[in-house]
Order: structure tokens, then sequence, then C-alpha cells
């Protein structure tokens, strides 16, 4: 019996990649059976954006979509989570965290790795979030914690332990724990030493 078989489009394809896909299906699923609801959630938007897989057409991301935004194409399209609610989830708790979060979501879900302080503003107001008493101070804050670092043309983006720290939210204890561990990682890393000479 041939291993291949065509389907209705003619295509020939194998029967083993068939087998292949409903292994991986059986071990994600089983993967995810491990999260909770939000967590799983979670993954799956996240996994569905990093491959631009289209979002179902119904249901409350549809409605998500709809609301308005304002920074370009990929954030007027079809995302996962709003900004209102991804704040919402990761509770930050002082100015410098909510930018962190800021950060991540600019970077993560609205396709903006580089950012200025007036995009942290803008999306902030879009989270409908407290505005900051001064965002110029709340951004160089953040960068001086390690949350943000400096990038192209005078522009910030998000930093490994920055990233680390707001994957972690809200789990308090395991995010200083990542934030932490990320420091001390950097820290440990051997400086070039001036040559005597020079």
């Amino acid at each position: 019996m041939s291993p291949y078989k065509s389907n209705r489009n003619g295509v020939t394809t194998s029967e083993d990649n068939d087998a292949d896909d409903a292994s991986v299906l059986a071990e994600v699923i089983s993967a995810l059976r491990q999260l909770s609801p939000d967590s799983r959630q979670r993954l799956i938007d996240t996994v569905s954006t990093f491959f631009s897989a289209k979002a179902p057409s119904s249901g409350p991301s549809a409605s998500q979509s709809t609301s308005p935004v304002s920074f370009g194409s990929s954030f007027s399209e079809s995302k996962p989570i709003t900004a209102k609610q991804f704040i919402l989830e990761k509770e930050p708790r002082t100015d410098v965290e909510r930018i962190g979060c800021l950060a991540f979501y600019l970077t993560h879900y609205a396709d903006t790795p580089h950012f200025k302080t007036l995009d942290l503003s803008r999306l902030n107001t879009e989270a409908a979030q407290p505005k900051f008493s001064n965002a110029a101070v709340s951004v160089e804050n953040a960068t001086k914690m390690g949350y943000l670092v400096p990038a192209i043309k005078g522009l910030k983006q998000l930093s490994a332990a920055g990233e680390r720290f707001v994957q972690a939210l809200p789990d308090r204890e395991a995010a200083k724990a990542a934030m932490n561990a990320v420091r001390s990682r950097m820290r440990r890393r051997p400086l070039m030493k001036k040559s005597e000479d020079a």
C-alpha cells in the first residue's frame, strides 16, 4: 500500500505527515492542559501572532480589534489582547513597572521594539491608566533600574531583564527572581581590562 495519498486538491502528501500532525497536536494539548486558562490563552495568542495565524472572526478578540488604536497598521489589525487588558493582568505597582509593561506591549503586540517616551505615554492613555506625573523621568528611572536600555537614534527598547520581569508578572516573587537572575548574569560578565601600556 502506498504511503502517499492525494488530498481533495490533488496534492500528494505523505500519510506520515498526518501522523506527525496528530502527534504534535497531542503534545501541544497535553502541555496546554497544565496551564491556567489565562496562561493558556495568552500562550495560544502569542503563538498565533508569531506565525501570523488568523484569529477566529467571532468572540471577544473580534470585538477588541474594532477598538480605536493609534500605533500604525500592525496596531490597528486584530490583536490578541488590548493594552488595557494586558496592564490589568500584569498588575504593575509602580510607574517604573508600568513603563516596563507598556514597553513589553509595544515590543510584542504593537511591532514597535524601539520607542520614544511619547509612544509609552500614548499607550498608557490607551490602556486607561493614570497619567504619569513626568513620563520622561519615569522612563529614565526605568532605564536606570534595568527595565529599558538605549536603542538607536535616542530611542529606548525593552531589556532582557525587563522582558523576564514582565513575563513573570503578576507573580511578583517570580518576577523579582527573574530580574535578579538576569542582572546577576550581567554583573558576572568579565570586563575588558585596559592595557597598562595604553
